[in-house]
């Protein structure tokens, strides 16, 4: 006679199978989000009005140290979280200019600061590779767990470095549990490249806002002599 499986294992073969498939599904689902760069969805706004560990409000403006009067750039503003305080601190005479490729984002902010009474942020559709600003343009620019989304991090630095004036500020946030997030490391280096000078850290290694600034007048910069860098 023979030895038949219980009838338990028989049935749970189906479960294993099904719970394998989900999990390579799932991890499938993660290495492409990971090396996908498309921006954070609107449906899931909610989620970009909490603060992250280290990247509170206050320690942005701390870091970025916007004045009365400068015309400062944000990329990426989500949901408003960051502008409303910094445009706060421009007023009167200031302005801050946020920049996204999704409409919905840049409505949602400007409807933000139009509740907080802040009649200085300036919306622009666009892209972050190539930004709708003359050269030397802002005093400061800024951007929160926004770098890594963008496709080509190397042409937003530089870009970003187009548009600031000698001396300018740069602070960019990345919290490393974000699938997208750019080590200190890496940023540093490739900050470097493109004429940023690395100034401070505020924050931790795993959840940081970079201060940069830009060294000089702004000159275009030679894609080889940048790649050798």
């Amino acid at each position: 006679m023979l030895d038949r499986a219980p009838s338990g294992a028989t049935k749970s073969r189906p479960r294993r199978r099904a719970l394998v498939a989900l999990t390579l599904a799932g991890a499938g689902c993660c290495l492409w989000y990971r090396r996908a760069t498309a921006p954070f969805p609107y449906a899931m706004r909610r989620m970009l009005d909490a603060e992250l560990p280290y990247l509170s409000r206050s320690r942005l403006c701390a870091a970025l140290a916007p004045r009365p009067g400068e015309r400062i750039l944000e990329i990426g503003p989500g949901t408003g979280l960051f502008s409303v305080p910094v445009a706060e601190r421009l007023a009167p005479s200031g302005t801050l200019e946020i920049l996204d490729v999704q409409q919905e984002m840049l409505d949602h902010t400007l409807q933000a600061a139009a509740r907080a009474e802040l009649h200085n942020v300036v919306a622009h559709r666009g892209d972050a590779r190539r930004l709708p600003h003359p050269d030397e343009a802002f005093d400061a620019a800024f951007l929160v767990t926004v770098l890594g989304e963008t496709g080509d991090q190397d042409t937003v630095l530089s870009e970003l470095r187009r548009v600031l004036k000698p001396g300018g500020r740069l602070v960019i946030g990345e919290f490393l549990f974000d699938w997208h997030a750019v080590p200190l490391s890496v940023l540093r280096r490739r900050a470097r490249r493109r004429g940023l000078a690395f100034e401070r850290r505020l924050g931790t290694a795993f959840s940081y806002l970079a201060v940069f600034r830009s060294e000089e007048a702004w000159r275009p910069i030679p894609e080889k002599l940048a790649a050798a860098g």
